[in-house]
Order: C-alpha cells, then sequence, then structure tokens
C-alpha cells in the first residue's frame, strides 16, 4: 500500500518561510510561511514519520525494539504487523477484522493506493521497443569505468538506476544486475546504459514475476551465503551474495561488493559468511520480539569446506590472522548455537543468483528456489 503525497502530510516544527510559486498573487517583498512540509525540505521525511507515528501509536501499535519501521499490536483477537518503508506499507497478521479496520481508519487519514511501478519505469526511461530478455545480465562480460563512452547527460542513467534500487526490495531476481549498474552512476557510460537497458528489457518479460508467500510456511530460519572470488576487474574485490528464508518464503537477501581484497576464494566465501551471520543475528531478534521461537540454531549454507573448516577450528592462525574480526564473528555465534554450517553442493546454491551473472537455464532454476512465480491477475 502506497500513501499518496506522504511528506506533505508532516507537522514543522519550526518556521519555514518560501518564495510564493508562480501564478501566486501576492504582496512585492513578502513571502510565505509554511505550515506543513513539502517534497524537497530535508526534514520533511522526518517529519512525515513522526506524524505517522503519533498516528499507528494511538490505533494501539508498538515500534519494534529492533526495527523503528515495524510496529507490532497484539490483542485478543490476534496481532497485527505493519512495516512502513517512506511511504509504502505492509500490512500483516492474523487478526483479519482488525486488519480490515486498520486499513478504513488509515484510508480516512491518508490516500492509499498501488501502482504499477515497473511499467511507469518503462515510460521514464523511454523504453519504446518490446524486445525482451531471458536474463537481466549477459554472462561473461565484466563491466569496468572505462568501457564505453561517456554520456553526455548522466542524469537518466542515475535516475533510472536509482529506481531500479528502490525495485529490488521486491524483485531478488534483478538485485545483483542492480548491484553490477548502481557502481557506475557517478560516470555511466554508453555500455553501462546498455546493461540498464537489459535489466528493463529482462523485466518487460518478467513484469508479471512475483515472490510467494505461503499461508502454510514454517517460522524456522535457514540462510544461504556464497562468494565470487576476484569478480571485479577493476580493483580484484569479491562479490557477497546471500539469501535468508523463512520457512519456504524468502526473507532477506543481498548482492554487495565487499570492502577489502580477498586473498583466496575461501578468504571471500568467510567474509560473506560473517556477513550473513550478522543478518541472521538481527532476524533473530525481530521474530523473538514477534514472539516467535528461535531457540534452535540457524543453518547457514556454504559450499566452500574450507571456510566451514575455518569457522570450527580456531587454531588456522597463519591462515586467518588478516581476517580474525570476521573469523571470531562467525566462530561465536556457532559456538553459542546461533548458527550451524551444514555443507551444500554448488548445483544447488541457491546464493549464487546474487554474486555472478547466470545462463537462462541455470538462472530459471534458482529463481524458482526463491520461489518466484508468474502471477497474472484474472480478468
Amino acid at each position: 500500500m502506497d500513501v499518496k503525497n506522504s511528506f506533505l502530510n508532516g507537522d514543522l516544527h519550526e518556521e519555514v518561510y518560501m518564495t510564493p510559486p508562480p501564478g501566486v498573487r501576492h504582496k512585492s517583498g513578502k513571502v510565505c510561511r509554511l505550515r506543513k512540509a513539502l517534497y524537497g525540505l530535508k526534514q520533511a521525511p522526518r517529519a512525515w514519520f513522526e506524524k505517522f507515528y503519533t498516528v499507528i501509536t494511538s490505533l494501539g501499535f508498538t515500534p519494534s525494539n529492533h526495527d523503528s519501521a515495524l510496529f507490532l499490536r497484539f490483542m485478543g483477537a490476534g496481532r497485527i504487523l505493519l512495516s512502513l518503508y517512506v511511504d509504502d506499507m505492509i500490512i500483516t497478521g492474523d487478526d483479519h477484522d482488525g486488519i480490515e479496520s486498520l486499513k478504513q481508519e488509515l484510508a480516512h487519514r491518508y490516500l492509499l493506493s498501488q501502482i504499477k511501478y515497473i511499467s511507469h519505469l518503462f515510460e521514464r526511461a523511454r523504453l519504446s521497443d518490446k524486445k525482451t530478455v531471458d536474463t537481466p545480465l549477459e554472462t561473461n562480460v565484466h563491466y569496468t569505468p572505462t568501457d564505453g563512452v561517456p554520456l553526455s547527460d548522466p542524469s537518466m542513467y542515475r535516475t533510472i538506476v536509482g529506481s531500479l534500487v528502490y525495485l529490488t526490495v521486491t524483485r531478488p531476481d534483478i538485485a545483483h544486475a542492480v548491484h553490477v549498474v548502481s557502481q557506475f552512476v557517478t560516470a555511466p557510460t554508453t555500455v553501462h546504459w546498455g546493461a540498464v537497458l537489459r535489466v528493463l528489457r529482462y523485466l518487460r518479460g518478467t513484469q508479471f514475476q512475483s515472490l510467494l508467500f505461503p499461508s502454510t510456511s514454517s517460522l524456522k530460519l535457514s540462510a544461504y551465503s556464497d562468494a565470487s572470488w576476484d569478480s571485479d576487474p577493476s580493483d580484484r574485490k569479491s562479490t557477497t551474495g546471500f539469501c535468508i528464508f523463512l520457512g519456504d518464503s524468502l526473507m532477506s537477501w543481498k548482492s554487495k561488493k565487499q570492502d577489502v581484497v580477498s586473498r583466496s576464494s575461501t578468504e571471500a566465501e568467510y567474509r560473506a559468511m560473517a556477513v550473513t551471520t550478522c543478518e541472521i543475528v538481527w532476524l533473530r531478534w525481530l521474530l523473538a520480539n514477534m514472539g516467535v521461537d528461535v531457540s534452535q540454531p540457524t543453518p547457514l549454507h556454504c559450499d566452500n569446506k574450507s571456510a566451514m573448516q575455518i569457522a570450527k577450528n580456531s587454531v588456522f592462525h597463519e591462515r586467518t590472522k588478516h581476517i580474525e574480526i570476521d573469523c571470531h564473528f562467525t566462530r561465536q555465534h556457532l559456538q553459542l548455537g546461533t548458527i550451524s554450517l551444514p555443507f551444500v553442493p554448488s548445483a544447488m546454491q541457491i546464493a549464487d543468483i546474487f554474486t555472478k551473472a547466470l545462463s537462462a537455464s541455470r538462472f530459471r532454476f534458482l529463481c524458482d528456489k526463491l520461489s518466484m512465480l508468474i502471477v497474472v491477475a484474472l480478468t
């Protein structure tokens, strides 16, 4: 659900003046004092959140201790969870009457709607052709800052890539491709723009693809961690990829270049394990805050046995002293029972989709493992 003109609802705590817009009759030398926040004010996002916080807490909701934008209400009829992301919200729970009542209450205060985000993205990119592709990123192509000719006006590139970043919130299948093209927003070239257009053409052919959250799914976390060593030819840094499931439902995912150069594939894999462990710890806290039992270790699947041995063996000092913090962090949570480390064959490593460009068959196989389905509305 989307709140229309959300930032206009915020109250200002300080005096802000503006020049009257064109077409407004006013006395010469006079300015207007704002009574409400406007888009473009640096305090507008905070003012909107404070306003929403006041409204939602007045309806009996409390913020989570581990995510200030997650609001919970536990009552005799059941529980309701509301997650807010800027002006978008997700409402779920087992109190169906309470959810409908909440929607009606919010509709009285804010204008709510659902938007066709991907379709609008095509229009903004002025993509008029009907071409589609099977994957968002071409295989065996490694992009560098010097590829192609610099764009005369990079603003379109930045706008579309920014929109794609937002879209990855619900489209994990484009996460790695967007991670790649977002590295060139400072000085994009014609080659980089071609990569962006490929992502859009992939979206054109898969715009009805959706994440499936089955109601029968269990409340047990499981995670997959992977790394692509030496994947960037410009700086030789590796790429981390992970995905975390709640039962059969994909809850969290990431594709990100590692901050430092790894000296081996094992080291790259271990750094990815540490990042994934951080996310697991936070999700376990969040679930516990919702009343979910998290007493059992969360399985973190890895396809690198050497990296797994580092976590289990505290003797490998010579090989691991330069990544000591990651080693101790992952090893600590393994010993505490926060995580377990089952081995998974590379062919079944789901996180592979977040680390590199894949063939169409491999990409489709892993999309299915992410519980992504084609959903077409019946008319």
